[in-house]
């Protein structure tokens, strides 16, 4: 066991940051500062693993989300290291599948495990690296040494000291504020979600007390995933093993769960305000509307985050109630909990400029080398203006070329594909036309990313 594996969980959908998080492009991959935080996890996981050791578990519809973030980093990663979950199952199953993978490739090995979603400083890698010291004999977590009661996560209680850490005594479930502070008092630690695993240990522990999720498994693979019961690590095995260390993690860290954690994170003026706008006489509030003009006069601790499709104003000791909201819109079959304005593809992207019953206009961007698979739409029909870099056009039985302020009209019922063979992306102004404008009027005939 040389060196330390990694396994990202990228599978969560951040509900607690709607309208910045949705369904098909959830809070690990935003680009709030520059980078995700899916990348940065990535980046701290080459400090202890070589690219080739380092496996993300993701859902299914987000697995180009991951591929596409890893190519911005010059990284790449095959389907041996890209779990796609085909329904999410919490952490348990997902670990339990990236360590039976590990195991397979490299045999008996110590895998550090790590939220995709949160902010950790550089030198946690040398703590998690130091834990390797009791890895061989304990199922190791690592708490984080509170700075006050903080009610939206769970703690964990040490017990018995060990060369680095301690013995868990027990795990607690998130509390509320007048326990959280007894928990504090007491020397307990939040719960990061990070741990280090021996592949042994583990999978001796999941066959002791998870012995059917263990046989499935062992049986079946991920084949087993659809009738997997839905289990947390913590759940599931952490809170019934006796072999389980915590260590202290001193490093700087922040779970982004809510506003109420960025705002914490973020820059404060000299009256609290963070966010881009003019406060007046206002303290304690975050804003997020990137492209407006804000402003806030007489306003204490609110939350405004404006996406242009969505728009959230709370108190700030409300955030943890958004996904109170997004579970309301859910029940209503409300899908502005799933795409933003622009939504991702394997192949680029494409936002939505405007909308109305019997039009739409988007603007298409393709990247080199990319192409859309060969579709047809029965119920409507679409314009396409290129406005920057080169077009080549599949138009039923013909293939075309557009240049820069060229166009072409693709009438409904027409095989079409749309590629970029060029060096730069390809920007395209789609107009659709007809009775029907959702995205499942769409029939592929060939996809090289081999969706249906």
């Amino acid at each position: 066991m040389d060196s330390i594996k990694s396994v990202i969980l990228a599978g969560g959908v951040g509900t607690r940051l709607w309208p910045l998080s949705r369904t098909y492009n959830p809070k690990q991959f935003l680009k709030l500062n520059g980078k995700s935080l899916f990348q940065e996890t990535y980046r701290r996981a080459l400090q202890i693993s070589s690219p080739g050791e380092i496996y993300v578990v993701t859902q299914s519809d987000h697995q180009y989300l991951v591929r596409n973030q890893l190519e911005e980093m010059n990284e790449g990663i095959d389907d041996t290291r890209l779990l796609k979950e085909p329904v999410g199952k919490n952490t348990l199953p997902a670990i339990t599948w990236a360590m039976g993978e590990i195991e397979k490739e490299y045999g008996k090995s110590l895998v550090a495990i790590f939220p995709s979603d949160h902010y950790l400083g550089d030198s946690a890698m040398e703590e998690v690296s130091a834990a390797r010291a009791i890895a061989g004999d304990y199922l190791v977590t690592f708490g984080v040494p509170p700075t006050y009661p903080h009610t939206g996560y769970g703690y964990i209680a040490p017990g018995e000291s060990l060369p680095i850490g301690a013995k868990v005594s027990k795990f607690r479930e998130k509390p509320d504020w007048e326990t959280a502070k007894v928990y504090v008092d007491a020397g307990y630690f939040w719960n990061s979600g990070m741990f280090l695993f021996s592949t042994e240990i583990f999978f001796r522990e999941l066959a002791r007390l998870q012995p059917t999720l263990y046989g499935s498994f062992r049986e079946s693979g991920p084949g087993c995933y659809p009738e997997l019961p839905s289990l947390s690590v913590d759940y599931g095995l952490l809170e019934h093993s006796d072999r389980v260390a915590v260590v202290p993690l001193q490093s700087e860290w922040t779970d982004l769960g809510t506003f109420r954690a960025w705002y914490e994170f973020k820059a404060h003026d000299p009256s609290g305000n963070a966010g881009d706008a003019e406060f007046i006489d206002s303290e304690g509030n975050f804003v997020h509307a990137p492209g407006k003009c804000v402003a806030l006069i007489g306003i204490r601790d609110l939350v405004l985050v404006d996406t242009g499709d969505a728009l959230l104003a709370c108190r700030m000791d409300s955030t943890e109630r958004v996904g109170d909201l997004v579970r309301r819109f859910r029940n209503r079959g409300n899908t502005i909990i799933d795409y933003h304005l622009q939504v991702h593809r394997p192949w680029g992207s494409y936002t939505e400029l405007e909308k109305s019953r019997f039009f739409r206009i988007k603007r298409v961007t393709v990247k080199p080398g990319k192409k859309l698979s060969l579709q047809m739409h029965h119920h409507r029909s679409e314009h396409w203006i290129v406005v920057s870099g080169m077009a080549d056009v599949i138009l039923g039985d013909h293939t075309i070329h557009l240049r820069q302020g060229e166009s072409t009209f693709v009438p409904a019922g027409t095989k079409h594909r749309l590629a970029n063979t060029g060096k730069i992306p390809l920007e395209v102004i789609e107009v659709q036309i007809g009775e029907y404008l959702e995205e499942d009027d769409i029939t592929r005939f060939a996809d090289e990313y081999n969706r249906k």
